[in-house]
């Protein structure tokens, strides 16, 4: 039997790499899978694959930072599509000014970085916590090795910030979700190959030979890497695993 039959699964920044995966992944194992995406043309496509696969989803423009919008969709969702028992928050944004940079670019990526990776992660949270509080549900939310560390490279403290945040996050909201059954859980990609850096792997290729002369397993991850973790958090196979963080960075913290 898959593993997530008869579940409903929303990922948020499914439109491409790690959310488009555990999308597609979910769907391969039951789930009638939500796709959310501030870009609803390649959430809309992402759908659109899933379904010619034989899969179950459905599609719906998400900005994680705007909290109304966050629960309108929830509502949406319950009407059009029915009761959530899984939330994947995916949806992230990077940044590449340290505090010393210039003043504007320092401020607006503080700014947008904090709004989406962790003021985003809470919106989309608060918005579905009914249904997941009657289901009994399984909230997975993506970390990062930055989750830990400031990885020794050019980067911005936002997204250190909100990746702590995530993580601290997740550990409260399990605290408090444990006595009505709802599981919390957390995974930490490593240094995956995904569109969001794809321009900066391209234009300093030394910076991805960095992170995979500090890795163990001497590559870089792929979205299909992070798929096997979330199957997991989100199953039955994880039932008494929740304020937990899935390590997927090729030992990149063991070293």
């Amino acid at each position: 039997m898959a593993l997530l039959q008869n579940q409903i699964a929303v990922v948020t920044g499914a439109g491409s790499g790690i959310g488009r995966a555990i999308a597609s992944g979910y769907a391969r194992e039951g789930a009638r899978v939500v796709l959310l995406d501030v870009n609803e043309k390649s959430a809309s496509e992402a759908a659109r694959e899933i379904r010619d696969g034989g899969g179950k989803a459905e599609a719906f423009a998400l900005d994680v930072a705007r909290r109304e919008d966050c629960i309108a969709a929830a509502k949406q969702i319950a009407d059009k599509v029915g009761r959530v028992s899984i939330l994947v928050n995916n949806a992230g944004i990077v940044g590449r000014n340290g505090m010393t940079g210039a003043t504007e670019a320092v401020i607006k990526d503080w700014e947008d970085i904090i709004a989406i990776n962790l003021t985003g992660v809470f919106n989309v949270t608060h918005a579905f916590l009914g249904p997941l509080r009657a289901t009994r549900g399984r909230i997975v939310n993506i970390g990062s090795i930055q989750s830990f560390v400031h990885v020794r490279t050019p980067s911005s403290p936002a997204y250190t910030a909100a990746k702590h945040g995530v993580l601290g996050f997740t550990r409260a909201l399990a605290a408090e979700l444990g006595k009505d059954g709802v599981r919390v859980n957390a995974i930490g990609p490593g240094f995956i190959e995904t569109p969001l850096n794809e321009k900066v792997r391209a234009s300093n290729p030394e910076l991805a030979k960095m992170f995979i002369d500090h890795t163990p397993l001497g590559r870089a991850g792929k979205p299909e890497d992070i798929v096997g973790p979330a199957i997991f958090l989100a199953s039955d196979l994880s039932a008494y695993v929740t304020g937990s963080i899935v390590m997927a960075d090729g030992g990149y913290r063991a070293v």
